[in-house]
C-alpha cells in the first residue's frame, strides 16, 4: 500500500504523459474542444491543490481521470444551468449537404450519461476496464455492461439510419 498523497512530480509526470487523452475525453464529454482543455486544466489544478487527499487505494490515473470526468460534467451542468442556448453543438455535415455525422453524434448524446462517459473513456482514451471503473468508481462488470448496452443502442441508431 502507498503512502498517502500524491507529489507534484507524479501528477506532472501523468499530465505530460496522457494530456491529450484527457483533453479528448473533456472535448468529447462537453462537445467543445476549447472548453475540453479548459476542463483538463481545471481538473489538475484541483488535482494539484488537492494531492494530500490522494489516498492510493488505486492508480493515481484513475484518480486523475476521475478529476477530469468530474470537471468536464461541472461544466455540462453549467451550460445546461444557462438560460440561454449559445453553447449549442454546431451541426456537422458533409460537402455535399449531409449530415451523417450528426446523425451518430446525436445518438451518442442521447445515451445515459454512464455510458457516454464508459465509452468514451474505452475509445477515446484507450482505457482498458479495470482503469474505467476506478476512474468512475464503478465495478469492472459495470463497465463492460454499460459498454454492451452503449454499443447495442448506437448499432440499433445506425440500423435504423441506413433502413
Amino acid at each position: 500500500m502507498r503512502r498517502a498523497g500524491a507529489s507534484l512530480t507524479e501528477i506532472e509526470a501523468v499530465y505530460r504523459l496522457r494530456f491529450r487523452e484527457y483533453c479528448g475525453v473533456a472535448a468529447a464529454i462537453l462537445n467543445d474542444r476549447d472548453a475540453g482543455r479548459d476542463a483538463v486544466q481545471e481538473a489538475f489544478a484541483s488535482a494539484v491543490r488537492r494531492r494530500r487527499d490522494f489516498g492510493g487505494r488505486g492508480p493515481l490515473e484513475a484518480w486523475l481521470w476521475r478529476a477530469v470526468v468530474n470537471a468536464a460534467l461541472t461544466e455540462v451542468r453549467r451550460r445546461n444551468a444557462l438560460p440561454s442556448q449559445c453553447f449549442a453543438p454546431a451541426a456537422t455535415s458533409t460537402p455535399d449537404g449531409d449530415a451523417p455525422y450528426a446523425g451518430v453524434e446525436g445518438a451518442v448524446a442521447r445515451l445515459p450519461e454512464r455510458q457516454r462517459l464508459v465509452l468514451y473513456l474505452r475509445y477515446y482514451a484507450d482505457l482498458d476496464y479495470r482503469a474505467i471503473a476506478d476512474a468512475l468508481g464503478i465495478a469492472p462488470g459495470t463497465v463492460g455492461a454499460a459498454l454492451h448496452a452503449a454499443r447495442a443502442t448506437l448499432q440499433r441508431h445506425l440500423e435504423e439510419v441506413r433502413t
